[in-house]
């Protein structure tokens, strides 16, 4: 047997161990400067360590799951057990390997896992020793977790978001030693790679005002107003909650009754207008619907105080007012997007319950839970515990940071919007490509202290919403008012709005409803122009409690939701008028579209 195959690590050698030596310095150097910049706004007192709050929170869940196992002798015995008979199933395997007999692996990735795909993860047998003994271990953590039946339905989804952190952090592929890609590109380079990334680790520690502020784009390739949200528009009212815009019309005639989008304040709403090619208000517009966009503020200490009421009726009911002043229309057709569609709904009850249901006449929900019993893993932040020390620190300043709400977001899918960019930016020492959506996912807004409250208790935490128990303007609303049509889209690989639980919202309503389901997820699965030909979307004249069998029996069409939900708009009246200008009526144009709101950073 030759050296390289006694040892498979001979084979990565430094082109240049003197240069490695030179860069070796440079990281320590580089490494001082990022220690700096972490440090510099700690000691001005502009930061303050909230890491040990929310670890204490984790370690005393994964506490719980330790202490089911370890109060019953037999039963720690059987989960050690386990994990050493899985690690001696794998050395066996490895040195049949070794000695060139044939073996086949003890446990192998997901076929979807991308962290595995280079070649070396299965031809070298160091690589694949290391990789099985990390699925091998994180199986069995998993499975810890699983097992832990005494345990709450809350606390035990809590703990496996938890460990599935921690073994994503933990996998080999996030290493140097242990990726055998990463090991090629270092030794080829003598570690300048290294040196790049220590570099961009210290920039973005220095943007995010000593917190990671982690790029997953290229900043510097777009400007709003210009490349993205560049549909042509005017803003035509704010006050201190939002912006009102209303878009130029590119068809002589168009529908008489004007559109109005309720966008989320998580983020912000040019998500609906990226680019030409993708953005669904530009294409809106085509259609021949008079469109106009909400665009929240981006708070601060200001708003404070202003909570879900404020929004309704500074946000929506302004609008409402303003189109009707300038369009001469007292109805609108309605499109609410995730909380922003939640806002819509509590709208929608709250108007009913005044007798005025007829201001809104259709209502579209765009991947929006009003129900959220099956919320997902956005349920794991959400319990009287996290929820006080999240109030606790948003009264402090006002706000939630955008940044707060970015990582749990980013967090449910660590091994796409995480690690990847980890890898990419400071072990490898490579800018990110520019990609309009994720710059969009970076641009994060932060949340009033009392709005997030009311949204979080009412919504996550007691589902008041959907037992018609919320209260708004000292009003109980109940969705069962809602008579208008709902056009309700789900999408399938929602990890925000779960496609189970907008349609267990869907019979909240007391009207009817058009339950849909896209393919994707809560962005791609949206943000789908009908031009790309891409994913599909599945429709069903029933309207079933399970979504398998729902899904069973539904009619699966290729492409965009787009048109679909055009017909279905249409159908809710088709009168046609002469197209209406900004300004129509003598409404004040106020500037440009986008605005300045959204150009507020956060």
């Amino acid at each position: 047997m030759s050296n390289e195959q006694n040892n498979p690590l001979l084979q990565y050698i430094f082109n240049n161990p003197e240069e490695f030596a030179r860069n070796l310095t440079k990281i320590a150097e580089q490494g001082g400067k990022a220690l700096a910049a972490y440090l510099e706004p700690r000691e001005k007192g502009q930061v303050r360590d909230e890491t040990p709050e929310e670890l204490g929170l984790a370690v005393k869940t994964l506490a719980e799951v330790g202490e089911y196992w370890m109060k019953d002798p037999a039963r720690a015995i059987e989960a050690q057990t386990r994990l050493w008979a899985g690690y001696m199933q794998i050395w066996n395997n490895t040195l049949k390997r070794m000695a060139g007999e044939p073996s086949q692996p003890a446990i192998s990735p997901s076929p979807r896992d991308k962290r595995f795909k280079d070649t070396e993860w299965d031809e070298n047998q160091f690589f694949d020793f290391v990789k099985q003994m990390y699925l091998q271990t994180t199986e069995w953590a998993e499975h810890l977790v699983d097992g832990a039946t005494d345990l709450d339905d809350h606390t035990r989804h809590k703990a496996a978001f938890y460990v599935r952190q921690i073994t994503n952090a933990m996998s080999p592929s996030n290493f140097i030693l242990t990726n055998p890609e990463l090991l090629r590109e270092t030794m080829s380079c003598n570690g300048e790679n290294l040196v790049r990334g220590m570099e961009l680790l210290t920039e973005d520690i220095k943007a995010g005002n000593g917190e990671v502020k982690l790029r997953q784009s290229d900043p510097t390739s777009f400007e709003i107003g210009k490349n993205v949200a560049n549909t042509p528009g005017k803003v035509i009212a704010e006050n201190d909650v939002c912006q009102l815009i209303q878009y130029e019309p590119v068809t002589e005639q168009v529908f008489k009754r004007p559109l109005l989008v309720v966008p989320p304040w998580i983020n912000k709403y040019y998500i609906l207008d990226l680019n030409e090619e993708k953005s669904f208000i530009k294409w809106m517009v085509e259609q021949g619907h008079t469109v106009f966009v909400i665009s929240w503020v981006n708070p601060d200490e200001r708003q404070a105080k202003k909570s879900f009421e404020h929004y309704m009726k500074e946000g929506i009911f302004m609008a409402l007012d303003t189109i009707k002043k300038t369009t001469q229309q007292d109805s609108v057709n309605a499109v609410g997007y995730c909380v922003g569609g939640t806002l819509l709904a509590v709208t929608l009850a709250y108007l009913a319950h005044k007798g005025e249901a007829e201001r809104i006449a259709s209502a579209t929900f765009l991947t929006t839970q009003v129900d959220f019993t099956y919320a997902g893993d956005l349920k794991v932040f959400v319990d009287e515990d996290q929820i006080k020390v999240l109030e606790d620190r948003m009264n402090k300043q006002g706000y939630l940071d955008g940044s707060k709400m970015a990582t749990a977001f980013n967090m449910l899918r660590s091994n796409d919007l995480i690690w990847p960019y980890v890898i990419n930016n400071y072990i490898r020492g490579k800018e990110p490509f520019p990609f309009d959506l994720l710059y969009w996912n970076s641009d994060a807004t932060r949340m009033p202290a009392a709005n997030h409250s009311f949204y979080l208790r009412n919504c996550y935490l007691t589902n008041n919403l959907a037992k018609g128990e919320l209260e708004i303007d000292g009003v109980k609303v109940d969705l069962k008012d809602v008579s208008v049509p709902v056009y309700n889209l789900a999408t399938r690989e929602d990890h925000i709005a779960p496609a189970k639980s907008v349609l267990k919202g869907s019979h909240c309503f007391g009207g009817p409803v058009e339950y849909v389901l896209a393919g994707s997820g809560h962005i791609a699965g949206v943000v789908n122009p009908p031009a790309k030909n891409k994913y599909q979307y599945w429709t069903n004249k029933g309207l079933m409690e399970d979504i398998n069998a729902w899904l069973y029996s539904a009619d699966e069409h290729p492409g965009s939701w787009w048109p679909h939900w055009q017909q279905w708009i249409q159908a809710q009246d088709d009168t046609l008028v002469k197209a209406r200008k900004p300004g129509a009526r003598r409404t004040k144009i106020l500037e440009d579209a986008p605005g300045s709101y959204v150009k507020v950073r956060a």
